[in-house]
């Protein structure tokens, strides 16, 4: 889809209602209810974090999704697929700020040039007590991507054609952070297998735009 037909959809993706849990679940792993039961405490006081679901035109026009591929390293997220962003800092005036603030550190993305239309619903990530704030936005140029090579192993640019298909979604085994392995859904993007939170993020934003598009 050209940038401009995207564009055209912002009026309605701003008035629309979210789908919220009722999509994210879709895309859920089949302990998550339990582990939120066992974590209802921890919520109360997780710590926080923002992320941005960044559309952006390319060189042809052509409207995509940057995602990152997350360096290996000793902790539950190691070489996942994820949004850019990260944990609030004492300097964020607020979690708008933190994704923005991440993006740009991680994908060198120009915040001057970044526009959030859509705060989509946060979520309770339970194996890094996180409560992650998921916003939509969009460059309003074909960025210049530069990643953070201290975190960001590779950028992958999704086409939002690609991201609509609902051929993308797939079931797959996974290890995870409690010692077993389990079938869960996930997406196929560009051949990266996305799955656990950003692939129940990534069900709210493709619900949304499916309503619009």
């Amino acid at each position: 889809m050209d940038f401009n037909t995207f564009s055209k959809s912002i009026p309605k993706i701003k008035n629309l209602e979210l789908p919220g849990e009722a999509s994210q679940i879709k895309m859920s792993p089949p302990y998550r209810l339990e582990l939120m039961e066992r974590n209802r405490e921890l919520i109360k006081t997780a710590k926080r974090a923002a992320v941005l679901a960044l559309f952006y035109p390319n060189t042809s026009n052509e409207t995509h999704l940057i995602l990152i591929l997350r360096k290996t390293y000793k902790g539950v997220h190691s070489a996942q697929v994820g949004f850019p962003g990260g944990k609030v800092e004492q300097t964020d005036t607020d979690l708008e700020h933190t994704a923005l603030r991440e993006t740009h550190e991680e994908v060198g993305v120009n915040i001057s040039r970044t526009n959030v239309i859509k705060t989509m619903t946060p979520m309770y990530i339970p194996p890094s007590n996180f409560a992650v704030h998921p916003f939509l936005g969009i460059a309003t140029n074909t960025p210049n991507f530069r990643k953070q090579d201290e975190e960001v192993e590779d950028l992958i640019e999704v086409p939002l054609s690609h991201f609509l298909d609902d051929s993308i979604v797939i079931n797959t085994t996974v290890p995870t952070s409690y010692n077993i392995n389990v079938e869960v859904p996930a997406f196929k993007l560009n051949e990266h297998v996305v799955w656990g939170a950003t692939a129940m993020m990534l069900s709210e934003i493709k619900d949304v735009l499916k309503a619009v598009l």
